[in-house]
């Protein structure tokens, strides 16, 4: 695999900050975010609600009035919440089991343990924990080897101590994973504006990006199909996501796309938002300073 990379490299510490979904229905969907899911509902009203783990706010669900009829576009495969542990990811899948959730499936990447679900608008949801990245598959042009195998659900189950059925403190979306139109255009924006690495390529189906020496950050996938419109804003489904930086790294990558021409929004000094060649919207976001 030929790996690709900007001499331009986003720092190694960006990390997915939350997911912004636009809903048809905000009270079932708050409540199947927290009482099925395991998220904490931090806030709700009429047409928002904020869900997290301790004050840390991760999903954003936002109502949509009048919303379009479900058709392919591009926008969110899954969300996928990244667990601190093996014990974590044994307590929810007990939780799921027992609550009847809707799970899709279970699967071993050999760097992760995963559980997948579906939301009641159809959003897709990844639940996992990394495995000890002494035990990743990592060749020496920095590839890191996916697979897809059956999960050791009696040894999730074995590691649980049924502490908890929501997402313990230290849980944050680990990745998004995106339906997209061109896989090309994709890469070249994912690697050469963003700075990300191409950490594993499916050639035609799928590629995979990160920050830093992580799996990945982004996912991205044609399997609904080549060229599949971008999403409208009545559309529900995905409104962006964030990727959030440190200051000065926020400020660099400010710099390069500046240097590069490429064209972005400032919603404030602190947020900045782009577009993909999928028409997917995500905002960079400057940490705050401890």
């Amino acid at each position: 695999m030929t790996m690709s990379q900007s001499t331009y490299q986003i720092d190694a510490t960006a990390a997915i900050g939350k997911v912004v979904l636009k809903v048809a229905n905000i009270e079932k969907m708050s409540q199947f975010y927290s009482d099925v899911i395991g998220l904490t509902l931090l806030e709700q009203s009429v047409d928002h609600a904020r869900l997290g783990v301790g004050a840390q706010e991760l999903l954003v669900l936002e109502k949509v009035s009048d919303p379009l009829p479900l058709t392919r576009k591009t926008g969110l495969f899954h969300t996928a919440f990244l667990l601190p542990s093996r014990k974590d990811l044994g307590n929810m899948l007990i939780h799921y089991l027992e609550a009847k959730a809707p799970l899709d499936g279970a699967s071993d990447h050999g760097y992760s343990e995963a559980l997948y679900l579906t939301d009641p608008e159809g959003n897709g949801i990844e639940v996992y924990r990394d495995k000890p990245k002494s035990e990743w598959d990592i060749r020496a042009d920095g590839e890191i080897v996916g697979v897809t195998v059956e999960m050791d659900a009696q040894g999730v189950l074995g590691a649980a101590d049924r502490s908890q059925t929501t997402f313990p403190v230290g849980t944050m979306v680990g990745h998004v994973h995106l339906k997209v139109a061109d896989l090309v255009k994709t890469e070249e924006f994912y690697t050469q504006v963003l700075g990300m690495r191409l950490t594993s390529d499916f050639g035609s189906q799928a590629k995979f990006f990160a920050a830093g020496a992580y799996h990945h950050h982004i996912g991205s996938n044609i399997w609904m199909g080549r060229n599949v419109p971008a999403m409208e804003e009545k559309d529900l489904g995905l409104a962006y996501f964030t990727i959030v930086l440190p200051a000065l790294a926020f400020s660099t990558l400010r710099s390069h796309l500046k240097a590069s021409g490429v064209s972005y929004g400032l919603e404030t000094e602190s947020r900045l938002h782009l577009t993909d060649p999928n028409g997917i919207n995500l905002i960079i976001e400057r940490k705050n300073q401890p």
